[in-house]
């Protein structure tokens, strides 16, 4: 039996059998990610957004508080307060005093502004992100992730009136393009492209 089996593997090249380990590995790797937390975000000088984002940029860099202040429930307060702000889409990326005015903000308006107050608390691991709401989105859109000791957390003021753990989000949604965090830019290394 050692015999036959030692020589159907001179029958199988090498490559071959690369090749399929490779897919399996990739198999494996795609079946685990689930939420936009398991997604590969990867560091990167630029995004295309960067441009965009100059009225903001302050806002994201600029440190908080030393000690963390931050709990669910003011963060829920936030998001309330940001989820009851009349939508408006807005080309220009609107600062929190803008959006806090009470005019018509879009999603990136209210991921920044809740981004300000959780930095302001001293909220760390923190992240803004513009992404795919579904994969199937024709549109992209940002919302905020934050991962702390208890666990990840979906920010999303546009559609929701409280944060919602990152197991509890459905397969395939909230899919990240691009994530800041400080002065730190992200790419996600997915096959979804931009459109926007």
């Amino acid at each position: 039996m050692l015999l036959v089996i030692i020589k159907n593997m001179n029958t199988i090249s090498f490559s071959a059998v690369k090749k399929s380990l490779l897919l399996v590995f990739i198999l494996v790797g795609l079946s685990s990610a689930t939420t936009f937390a398991d997604a590969l975000m990867l560091t990167v000088k630029a995004t295309p957004y960067d441009h965009q984002m100059t009225p903001i940029r302050e806002v994201l860099t600029t440190g908080g508080s030393s000690t963390d202040h931050t709990s669910l429930a003011l963060v829920n307060t936030w998001m309330s307060d940001l989820r009851n702000i009349p939508y408006g889409f807005q080309m220009v990326w609107r600062t929190p005093s803008e959006v806090e005015s009470g005019r018509p903000a879009d999603c990136k308006g209210k991921a920044v502004a809740l981004y300000k107050r959780m930095k302001s608390q001293g909220a760390t691991n923190l992240r803004l992100v513009i992404g795919k709401r579904a994969p199937t989105s024709r549109q992209t859109h940002a919302w905020l992730e934050w991962q702390t000791e208890s666990g990840s957390y979906v920010l999303d003021p546009t559609f929701n009136y409280s944060v919602t753990r990152a197991e509890r989000v459905g397969r395939g949604c909230y899919v990240p393009l691009y994530a800041y965090s400080g002065t730190k830019k992200f790419r996600a290394s997915t096959n979804l492209i931009a459109q926007n």
